[in-house]
């Protein structure tokens, strides 16, 4: 009998059925008696957040999954893992969730920067070397969502119908690249495909604990699952813990004979395999990698720098040494470093576009534009803690009159989802001495979900029962309802400030967050409008950084529209009008609409880029780093040219279904023939590049790759195939593989690719297939830019 069921044997039924839910919200189960550790898990495509939202303990900011694949680069990928497991040793966690390797099949999807591509074999590379780089340091790796997770909209029912070829080639594919490459842990979705739900669905035994030879755990994701005898199917462990439907009534199921204690034991054995690979069962964890911060800054930094995609570039481009750079927009000084929802973690550190080119270059700013009328967390400098007299508020946990505990925070915004302090609480005083540093009309108000009060110098002037304004708890926790009252104020004037929040029970709200929120004076919109484009009209460069906002792109729901927010768009037309040297950077994480793209002197696309985001972008228009970024999905010019792009279910049978099969991102663009603003694996650098003498050999291509520039750097070949007169439907051009490469000005080097099989392979009601005959190879650097071609049998 082997170790693992050994221990099995010394459990009894209740003991099995505690280890197959969660003990806590971030926690597995664990058990003393065979000395199995309460392992903790946290979220993780971009950082290791822990188990708790504790801006005290900060985690490292990464870039967002699009930008990641941007960069195209395995290499960096095992840099990034091995900082991931440092993270997730430092916090104590034994399992990252992440990453998120759903497609980009609509880019309306609103965790489309959370995933990396639209293509399922650069999603495979990037998220195997994802989980083997985290996984090589004892840490698990999460890949999720399994499958067909790819929008927002009713994501908890709805069910998507898709044929058994669109699933193999297209939506399981980076998973089964995830599986091969090892990993430990898969988490399975919300959603139902083809009728059932997905933590009940046949899809978890065949082909993933079948074909594939899965032997790690699949958890669900938090609430997914939907029943207590779904236990006799594939998922392994139900969270949040303890899980209702998996306690009491699943060990009452097993003794009925409804549900078998065998598949009780099935997941156990998975779970106990599990413990043994992350050092949880009479072991010690491995300990990773240890980064300086210092160190994780400048990973950060290179890795944001080498995802950002140079789309446009007339010369402008890198910069020389300018008199005066008018800088322009609000993410400018306000960027979004990262996707909302379950993506978010909060840095100790960030450089705004603002600090970091005022850092190098001689910059002036102002907004320009006000992207909405959201308030912000007070900002720590603004803000005295009563308690201690130091930057920060006083946070007390009540129940009636009696103080369970007090806490000095340093931040505005606080989530106490799962903290345990507020789960014991019966309400929460919010408390700071706020200081006024710019005369005009202030906004002081809170956001969060439940019976709020604002008491401003000791005065009640605020109170309001605020419910929730959509159904999706993420939303309620990250984007809460707002309220505020306005106050003239004068430069140095000082206000005390309470918040005080009580959840509502009999609406089932508990305590999700709670945020002391302020707005500062600003200029009317077309006086601000009106400086800026005069402000670019009298310098040398304009820089205008465009972006999304958390209430247009994030978790919990997907896009209406491409649009820019605000007046973006119209501020870069009338800068560009006056200023012909205008530069525009697209902080989101997704496709947006540039109806000005073609009357700019560069279009840079910076995704959400992590905690280093002024640091690099500095770098990068200066020409220290050069943009290394190729795109990972295709960029429209308008919407109405996209041609998969529904994301709502049907209202009737809440279906969605993917008739375009096979067909979706560049494949979809090149069948509709609509050109697109910018097509897939497109990306400019600082130099340029001469392909030639490609030779094929079984089924590995060389090229050789020229750097006829002036500088260094690096290119991406991309190899495509294709079949003329094929009796399969296909794709025009499918991409099959990939290779970076480097060179110095003038440098020749050879680029290998190796084409692996199943890129010939077609799915069949009999497995995979090749069909006979010869497929073209394409290569080059972007879906549409492939001048070499060679016949392969």
């Amino acid at each position: 009998m082997s170790e693992i069921d050994d221990l099995l044997a010394k459990l009894d039924l209740e003991a099995k059925v505690r280890l197959v839910s969660g003990s806590g919200v971030f926690r597995f189960a664990g058990d003393a008696s065979i000395g199995l550790d309460e392992m903790p898990v946290s979220d993780g495509p971009s950082g290791v957040r822990g188990e708790l939202w504790d801006e005290r303990d900060p985690s490292v900011s990464l870039p967002s999954g699009t930008a990641l694949a941007a960069t195209w680069d395995r290499e960096l990928l095992a840099e990034i893992g091995a900082l991931i497991a440092a993270e997730a040793r430092r916090k104590n966690v034994y399992a990252v969730l992440g990453p998120t390797i759903n497609l980009h099949r609509s880019p309306l999807g609103g965790r489309h920067f959370e995933c990396f591509s639209e293509d399922p074999v650069l999603t495979g590379e990037i998220a195997a070397a994802y989980v083997s780089a985290v996984q090589a340091h004892g840490v698990s790796a999460c890949p999720k969502h399994y499958v067909a997770n790819d929008s927002e909209t009713e994501r908890f029912t709805t069910d998507v119908i898709a044929d058994d070829r669109t699933l193999r080639e297209l939506y399981l594919y980076p998973f089964e690249r995830s599986v091969r490459a090892g990993a430990w842990m898969i988490m399975d979705a919300y959603n139902s495909v083809n009728g059932t739900t997905m933590t009940e669905n046949a899809l978890l035994d065949e082909p993933l604990k079948g074909e594939w030879n899965f032997d790690g755990v699949v958890v669900s994701d938090w609430t997914a699952v939907r029943s207590t005898d779904g236990a006799a199917k594939g998922t392994d462990i139900a969270m949040p813990g303890p899980w209702e439907l998996w306690g009491a009534p699943l060990v009452e199921a097993v003794r009925k004979g409804e549900v078998p204690e065998a598949a009780i034991d099935e997941k156990v054995r998975r779970i106990l395999r599990f413990a043994i690979r992350v050092g949880a069962l009479n072991g010690t964890p491995l300990q990773p990698p240890v980064f300086t911060d210092e160190s994780a800054q400048a990973l950060v930094r290179a890795a944001a720098a080498k995802a950002m995609v140079l789309a446009a570039n007339d010369g402008t481009l890198p910069l020389d040494k300018p008199a005066r750079v008018a800088l322009l927009g609000a993410a400018a000084a306000e960027p979004r470093f990262m996707g909302g929802g379950s993506a978010t973690v909060i840095p100790g550190h960030t450089t705004s576009p603002l600090d970091g080119l005022s850092a190098v270059l001689p910059v002036e700013y102002t907004p320009g534009v006000h992207l909405n009328d959201h308030m912000i967390p007070v900002p720590l400098d603004l803000v005295t803690d009563p308690e201690t007299g130091t930057p920060g508020l006083s946070l007390r946990y009540l129940d009636g009159d009696k103080i369970l505990d007090t806490e000095h925070r340093t931040a505005g915004g606080l989530m106490l989802f799962g903290n345990p302090n507020a789960m014991a609480a019966k309400s929460f005083e919010l408390r700071g001495k706020l200081r006024v540093d710019s005369a005009g009309e202030w906004r002081i108000g809170f956001a969060g979900v439940g019976a709020l009060r604002l008491e401003i110098d000791g005065e009640t002037v605020l109170t309001d029962t605020v419910m929730p304004d959509g159904t999706d708890p993420v939303e309620m926790l990250l984007n809460p309802p707002q309220r505020f009252v306005t106050r003239e104020l004068a430069e140095g004037d000082e206000l005390e400030v309470l918040v005080e929040l009580a959840p509502v029970p009999a609406a089932g709200l508990p305590a999700l967050g709670l945020t002391f929120a302020v707005g500062r004076p600003r200029r009317a919109a077309d006086a601000e409008f009106a400086a800026a484009v005069e402000l670019a009209r009298t310098c040398e460069v304009a820089v205008v950084v465009v972006g999304t906002t958390e209430q247009i792109e994030s978790e919990g729901f997907d896009r209406k529209d491409l649009r820019l927010p605000g007046r973006q768009d119209e501020l870069v037309a009338a800068v560009a009008a006056v200023n012909p040297r205008t530069i525009v950077v697209v902080n989101s994480g997704a496709p947006v609409e540039m109806p000005w793209r073609d009357d700019v002197a560069a279009v840079l696309l910076s995704w959400f880029p992590g905690q280093e985001f002024g640091s690099a972008l500095a770098d990068v228009l200066t020409g220290a780093a050069e943009p290394g970024g190729r795109l990972p999905t295709t960029w429209p010019k308008v919407m109405a040219d996209v041609p998969v792009l529904d994301t709502a279910p049907d209202a009737t049978d809440h279906s969605l279904r993917y008739d375009e099969g096979i067909h979706i991102g560049y494949r979809a663009w090149l069948k509709s023939g609509v050109a697109p603003a910018y097509p897939f694996g497109h990306g400019l650098g600082y130099t340029n590049w001469e392909l030639s003498d490609l030779s094929v050999s079984g089924r590995t291509a060389t090229v050789t790759v020229r750097n006829t520039g002036a500088r260094r750097g690096r290119q991406v070949v991309q190899a495509y195939l294709s079949r003329e007169d094929s009796a399969v439907d296909r794709p025009v051009r499918w991409l099959s593989a990939f290779a970076a490469v480097e060179a110095d000005a003038g440098e020749t080097v050879t680029a290998t690719v190796e084409l692996p099989r199943r890129s010939f392979e077609h799915w069949t009601a009999k497995g995979w297939a090749v069909e006979p005959g010869a497929f073209t190879l394409h290569v080059g650097t972007s879906v549409v830019d492939l001048p070499l071609t060679a016949d392969i049998s």
